[in-house]
């Protein structure tokens, strides 16, 4: 994995906070890391859940039938129309 610098300006109460909850043998660099991927995983989730609401409400409005997202859910999970 390619590494970059960044400089990141943290309230003081947050970074004590965090500072507190780092083990022992873990480096304040691999917390954020590992937070910010977290954070990534969930919000590209929340978006492909939407996605999959909206598409469904199209199909809904469409056909005006019950629509099953199985389809719509698998496609995902392969890789269709996922975005980066």
């Amino acid at each position: 994995m390619e590494r970059k610098s960044v400089t990141i300006h943290f309230p003081a109460e947050l970074l004590r906070k965090a500072k507190a909850l780092k083990g022992a043998g873990e480096s304040f660099n691999e917390l954020v890391v590992e937070a910010v991927d977290r954070e990534v995983r969930r919000r590209r989730g929340w978006a492909a859940h939407r996605r999959i609401v909206a598409r469904r409400e199209q199909m809904r409005a469409a056909k005006a039938i019950e629509v099953d997202s199985t389809a719509l859910i698998r496609s995902l999970r392969e890789d269709e129309g996922r975005r980066d």
